[in-house]
């Protein structure tokens, strides 16, 4: 937030704090490609810090966890997880590895939702038109649930599915992949 803002000074403060906190940490893995954006962007790349899909695919060389998830799922590719992080195919590829889920591809996929940091309190009307969009392209596609890597576009997402009462719901990727079958929840 501080460094989405202009509060450059502030984060990098909290961000070298952070790098003391984890500097005995042989890897460091965060549910958010959001936080790793800004934590590379700050420190640097040296850093051993990994978005979840890339420390799976990338260090671990793993892409089937072993999950099952009955369900038909959207995945948002977020605008930092594309477009500054780089992540590619890899959450799809171990969304494709999960047993009983049904991936569906939303129509213009790579168009932002609309939360963007700061940018959902500074433009409310554009957010949330953004966010229609993108929740018009996600139910033509029949889609239970919407997935992605970054829990503040899911937190926008789900709230506006909330106000509308939808069915649909928002889940982090990291709760699909560590479902198993028989297990109610993550």
């Amino acid at each position: 937030m501080h460094r989405n803002t202009g509060y450059d000074r502030e984060a990098s403060i909290l961000a070298e704090r952070w790098q003391r906190v984890f500097a005995d940490a042989d890897a460091i893995v965060s549910p958010s490609a959001s936080c790793v954006v800004t934590l590379r962007e700050t420190l640097g790349d040296e850093i051993p810090l990994y978005e979840l899909t890339e420390f799976l695919t990338d260090r671990l060389g793993v892409e089937d966890v072993g999950a099952h998830y009955p369900r038909r799922v959207a995945y948002h590719p977020t605008c930092h997880s594309i477009r500054v992080l780089g992540v590619g195919d890899r959450a799809t590829r171990l969304l494709r590895a999960v047993r009983g889920l049904d991936l569906v591809k939303i129509p213009r996929e790579q168009e932002c939702c609309g939360f963007g940091g700061t940018f959902a309190v500074k433009n409310p009307a554009v957010s949330e038109a953004m966010g229609s969009d993108k929740l018009a392209a996600v139910e033509s596609t029949g889609a239970e649930v919407i997935t992605a890597l970054d829990d503040s576009c899911l937190m926008h997402l789900g709230g506006m599915l909330d106000r509308r009462r939808s069915p649909t719901q928002t889940v982090h990727i990291a709760e699909i992949l560590g479902t198993i079958e028989g297990a109610e929840g993550p």
